[in-house]
């Protein structure tokens, strides 16, 4: 599925409603270049859960965890992984095969370790629709 937006509002909107449908267990990817819009997606997501504090992207932790929405949310930078053993150090498991949410920026970086049947968004801008302009493309991950 392909979703144009054309405001970060839209954007927002966008993830909120992606939150409002999310079920346990789910595992969502997102990917893009730096300033698409990944963290608005994501602030619209946790929204839709329910979830009413800071979201910020967990550059420098990898990841951060919010508790206060109908679901637990585990929102994953994975930017600066170095090793996959590093995720390992973190127990990605715990969070990717628990009964939370889990968000996943830069899951390029770590495919090896996305779930088949995962979602994966990837953002892309064209500057020549406009400055605001966002093509947002969803699938389902198949190994």
């Amino acid at each position: 599925m392909i979703i144009e937006t054309n405001s970060p509002k839209e954007t927002f909107a966008l993830g909120e409603k992606l939150g409002q449908e999310v079920r346990p267990g789910q595992i969502y990817t997102l990917n893009g270049d730096l300033g698409v819009g990944k963290t608005v997606l994501t602030q619209g997501f946790a929204k839709g859960l329910g979830i009413t504090e800071a979201v910020n992207s967990p550059t420098f932790t990898i990841v951060q965890e919010y508790d206060g929405g109908r679901l637990p949310f585990y929102h994953f930078d994975v930017y600066r992984i170095c090793e996959i053993e590093e995720m390992e150090e973190i127990g990605y498991d715990d969070y990717f095969f628990g009964e939370g949410v889990c968000l996943i920026e830069w899951a390029n970086l770590i495919r090896e370790l996305i779930p088949e049947g995962s979602i994966a968004i990837t953002i892309e801008k064209d500057l020549d629709r406009g400055f605001d302009f966002r093509r947002i493309t969803l699938e389902r991950t198949v190994k």
